[in-house]
């Protein structure tokens, strides 16, 4: 199943997180904080504007990003837990 984004929406997969510290502990699945760091996967047709044109985006998929650790809403396709937001909430693309 595919899913496409409408307006000024981006379908992102979140990085999967280090289970083990650098120092060699591992990690419960309690003590991980949600991943800040995304891949786009999709992105919507962009934000109408006031004179009816589409606003282009800043990113593009497949850009890696970094996002706040609770915007956007999850959604899961099937085995796969992604997540859709707006691009405003993007914080930064990481080159």
């Amino acid at each position: 199943m595919k899913l496409r984004p409408l307006g000024d929406k981006v379908l992102v997969k979140r990085v999967e997180v280090e289970t083990q510290t650098k120092s060699g502990i591992y990690l419960p699945e309690s003590a991980k904080e949600k991943p800040q760091e995304a891949s786009i996967v999709a992105i919507g047709d962009g934000k109408v504007l006031d004179n009816g044109d589409r606003a282009d985006f800043q990113v593009k998929v497949g850009d890696k990003i970094l996002l706040g650790k609770w915007g956007g809403t999850e959604v899961k396709l099937g085995d796969e837990e992604m997540l859709i937001l707006e691009e405003s909430d993007i914080l930064a693309v990481m080159d």
